[in-house]
């Protein structure tokens, strides 16, 4: 057992870190917003200049994924140089076709992210009880991958972080899907500056958000708007007796 959980202390620890660019298929052009993952369930996406740079372990392997096409998978062993990994996709810039921004669609952004990010969502911290299973005949047995997970701490403690992570992005982006802008715009005229100070003020939680329906959220927004108002006009007033 000690020697078991001091080979899982070690290798929890031992992480490496992969860099490197994407490019187009002429292998001149970077790409944006690739999505690189590796088997533990860390993910990054690259930047303006196809730069990434991605955490693993030597037990890892990492893909790429464009477009909702992801490569075959790199074993981090094998990457001769991890600090200058660069690939190239099937993926010519110069003949992508013109894209038309179309109003996002929240249901389906969320879905998709769910199926991006299942091993994460439906990550759980291994326990006493996913220890054991049922072999074919029926017997009950300890389930050895069960036990192994249950001693790598470091990695259930990054799966769990970054499953958190997803699920208050998740609340968010929920949140910014129903308290949206345009609808505040369209019921109280609200531009600029305030508006931004609007939004600050009167978020709501995801409890009420949830629990609402659209008129009563619409009713809430246009009360907090009345309040808006008074406020403003108390403020008005007082700053023109100091005056």
């Amino acid at each position: 057992m000690l020697g078991i959980l001091l080979i899982l202390n070690h290798t929890s620890f031992s992480q490496i870190k992969v860099s490197g660019r994407v490019y187009d298929v002429t292998q001149q052009k970077p790409l944006e917003a690739v999505s690189v993952m590796s088997t533990s369930g860390r993910g990054v996406a690259t930047d303006e200049n196809g730069r990434y740079t991605i955490m693993v372990s030597e037990k890892d392997s990492i893909w790429f994924s464009y477009l909702g096409k992801p490569t075959p998978k790199f074993p981090v062993a094998t990457i001769s140089n991890t600090q200058n990994f660069e690939i190239a996709l099937h993926v010519n810039i110069s003949d992508l076709k013109k894209v038309i921004v179309m109003p996002r669609n929240y249901r389906a952004d969320s879905i998709q992210n769910r199926k991006d990010y299942a091993k994460a969502f439906n990550f759980r911290k291994p326990n006493l009880e996913s220890l054991t299973s049922i072999g074919p005949s029926g017997g009950v047995g300890l389930d050895i991958n069960e036990f192994i997970r249950m001693f790598q701490f470091g990695r259930n403690r990054r799966m769990e972080a970054f499953r958190d992570r997803l699920e208050r992005e998740e609340i968010e982006k929920y949140i910014d899907y129903r308290f949206s802008r345009p609808l505040i715009i369209k019921i109280t005229q609200l531009r600029g500056a305030e508006l931004d100070t609007f939004i600050r003020w009167y978020r709501p939680t995801l409890e009420f958000t949830e629990s609402t329906t659209d008129y009563e959220f619409q009713s809430y927004i246009k009360k907090c708007f009345l309040n808006y108002r008074r406020y403003k006009l108390m403020m008005g007033d007082a700053k023109k007796e100091e005056e």
